[in-house]
This record gives C-alpha cells, structure tokens and sequence, in this order.
C-alpha cells in the first residue's frame, strides 16, 4: 500500500470520529453558556477532536505544531579504512608484508619500534613504532631449519648443541639492548633460549659468516646456534638507535607454519577483520650479562 493510499484510509476512518467529538463539544458549550468559561470548554473540545484521531495521526500532528524533527536512525556500522605499513620502495615477501601490516592496523606494536626477521628469506626489516620501515639487510640464523627450541637450551653450552637443535624460534617477543659477558652491545631477543641480535661475529674462519651475509643468494645463510647475525653498519644505524631507551617487538616469522598460526594475525583488507587494538602484555625484559657467548 503507498503512502498516499494510507493516509487516506486513516482519514477515513479518523473523520466519523472526529466529528462526533465537534459535535459532544459543541454541545457541551451550548450548555455551559458563552460567560467566562468558554475558553476551558474550547480546550476540552480541542482535547475531545484529538481524543478521536487515530494514534498516528496525532503523533504526527504533535510533530508537526511543536517543529520537531523525526528521530533519524542510527547509521549502519562501517568497518574503519586499514592501516598498513610503509615500505617506501623496498619490496617484501608476502609473509612480512602481511604481519608488517597486521602490526600496524591491530597497533600489536604497542606503540614501540619493531623488527621482522623473515628466516625464509634470510632478511631482518626495520620499523620505527608507526610502522615506517627504516631499512632491511640479510642475516644470519640457526643452522637447523624448525620454528621451536629444544627445552632448556638456553642454560647450555654450545658444546653440548648438536646441529639439528641449533634453530631460531619463531615468534613475537619483547626485545631490548643489554651486554654480553664480553661487554658488547646485543639485543635480547628472548633470554628463556639464550636468542639474540647482534653484529656478525667472526666465529671459526670455516663458517665465512661475513661472506655469507655478502652473498647474493640467502641459501648459505644457515650457520649460527640460534642468533640472529646482522651487518654492523645495520645494526650500528638503525638496531641500536631504534632500541636505545626503549624496548621494541621482534616477529620472527615461521617457516614450518604459517604467521597467521604463530601471530593469529589477520589481513587488513579484510572488512571482518577485528576492529579492536590489541592488548598483549609486554613479556618483562630478563637482565644482562648474557649467560652465554653470543651465537
């Protein structure tokens, strides 16, 4: 039914209604007389004529005499535009791009700076805490391809490591700057594991840890204990400004499973993506010296 055709049949059925309540009122003035009660009878005949409209159509009429306007209903929810990483001209693979974006658009970052340590391509990604990267370089990682640590591998020595067990986890951890027992500067990674970032270290002239890096390929990356090696210009620049005063988030990527199973991460693209910020706990930072030699 239009609503012309409604209006109508509300007119309709209003009219027989409203003028039996003229006629009630104007009975009832006629027996009350024109002298100094008029005006009261007048609005109890006002009152009787709307006592007779259908419900709607008085509301309506209130409406219109009082200049209200309608009551507009609540706008459809719409999910926020995405927040994504700036990479600038570099170029990533997808699995850093999307937990790049991921941090940002959830801020899982909590507002600190943070790295990306993609172990399939053997490459560390530098962010400042709004999700600018600052820089990428190559690094070196665990000789043993896996995304889990032995238990208890962290109170070892490294003699007692056999090659299959020399992994770099995968994960997010809470990262800040201390000194090793020699007294250099590192980033601790994660003390539980002995894990951390630091300069290439020279290690036994057989690894050829500094060619490795130089190398074009990330194939002959694999040959540290765990550590994460990076270039010193790298880590002089950028790690160790970034880090300096404050803690940061390094994700290291999987590569037996996927980030999203490691980080529960989600594409920003996607409009059922949660709106929320994340609100992880920033795990506490265990103190230096480092138990053992960097690795």
């Amino acid at each position: 039914m239009t609503h012309q055709a409604q209006a109508s049949g509300e007119a309709a059925q209003g009219g027989p209604r409203l003028a039996m309540g003229l006629r009630h009122a104007k009975s009832f003035l006629n027996s009350l007389g024109r002298a100094g009660i008029a005006g009261q009878a007048l609005g109890l005949a006002l009152l009787a004529a709307s006592l007779a409209l259908p419900p709607a159509s008085a509301a309506e009429d209130v409406g219109r005499l009082s200049g209200a306007s309608p009551i507009p209903s609540d706008p459809p929810a719409s999910a926020s535009p995405p927040r994504r990483a700036n990479f600038g001209q570099e170029r990533a693979s997808p699995e850093a791009s999307h937990i790049a974006d991921w941090v940002v658009d959830s801020g899982d970052n909590q507002g600190m700076p943070f790295m990306i340590v993609d172990k399939v391509h053997a490459r560390v990604l530098m962010f400042d805490a709004g999700g600018r990267l600052q820089g990428t370089a190559p690094a070196l990682l665990g000789l043993a391809r896996g995304d889990d640590s032995t238990p208890g591998i962290g109170d070892r020595k490294l003699s007692t490591i056999p090659p299959e067990e020399r992994t770099t986890p995968a994960g997010r951890f809470v990262a800040s700057l201390a000194r090793d027992i020699h007294g250099q500067e590192i980033l601790w990674v994660d003390y539980a594991t002995a894990i951390s970032l630091h300069r290439v270290i020279k290690g036994k002239p057989v690894e050829r840890r500094a060619q490795r890096l130089d190398s074009a390929t990330s194939d002959d990356n694999r040959i540290s204990y765990g550590c994460i090696n990076v270039p010193v210009k790298f880590y002089d620049k950028l790690v160790s400004p970034a880090f300096t005063g404050t803690n940061g988030i390094v994700y290291i990527l999987p590569e037996t499973r996927s980030a999203r199973e490691v980080f529960g991460s989600y594409d920003v693209q996607d409009t059922a993506r949660p709106q929320g910020r994340s609100q992880i706990a920033a795990a506490p930072v265990a103190p230096s010296p480092m138990p053992l030699p960097i690795r």
